[in-house]
């Protein structure tokens, strides 16, 4: 069978309706309770079975993952404007991360704290290219939203092997192992998906990627 990722992103504003409040948490609660809402609907078609929050559970590390279909693999992301959601049933350990292009971020701060000395390096050669910066900010997030660590290893030990020309590729991390993932400029937007691999030529044959925006 043919390893595939399909990765459905939307407008957030398609999902989220305005809230009418004016307290802040609630306007938070209301947005993530919408965003959980679509993802199972997005899953129940998917497997096409009813999906609700009862059906998931979590790793010791926080990483969500239903219960009755533990071999099936998702994961999800939002920015500011949009949402992804990344699937797949013969793939390893799924990541995916959405950022939006024109989010205002302190570029440099973030990069001193947050790259690896060899992407500081790049980065700082391709005169601070902002694409390669979201490029490798969302290939980071990815990588350990796929392990399952999270923010629980820091960022700038993981050298993604970021490239500023090619689109993917693949790192690796003692604490982590060995992760492939492909980036994709929506415009808009940089979506970036990861899964676990190998340092191998069957680590290099990428899945087919699918990439579904609604």
């Amino acid at each position: 069978m043919e390893r595939k990722i399909r990765i459905d992103i939307a407008q957030l504003d398609h999902i989220v309706a305005p809230s009418t409040s004016s307290d802040r948490k609630v306007q938070i609660q209301l947005r993530k309770e919408s965003i959980y809402l679509y993802r199972n609907q997005q899953l129940s078609k998917r497997l096409n079975t009813h999906i609700s929050n009862h059906d998931f559970d979590q790793t010791s590390f926080g990483k969500p993952f239903l219960k009755s279909h533990s071999a099936f693999q998702f994961n999800h992301s939002h920015s500011q404007n949009y949402y992804a959601l990344a699937t797949s049933d013969r793939v390893q350990d799924l990541g995916v991360d959405v950022e939006d292009l024109d989010r205002k971020i302190r570029f440099e701060s973030l990069a001193a704290h947050a790259f690896h000395p060899n992407e500081l390096q790049k980065w700082q050669d391709l005169g601070q290219d902002v694409e390669y910066w979201f490029k490798v900010w969302t290939t980071k997030e990815a990588v350990l939203k796929a392990s399952g660590l999270g923010i629980r290893l820091s960022l700038n030990t993981l050298d993604t092997q970021v490239d500023a020309i090619q689109d993917g590729g693949i790192c690796q991390h003692p604490e982590l192992g060995v992760f492939a993932y492909q980036n994709f400029n929506l415009a808009h937007c940089m979506l970036t998906v990861a899964w676990r691999s190998e340092l191998s030529c069957k680590g290099f044959a990428f899945p087919r990627i699918e990439v579904i925006q609604h």
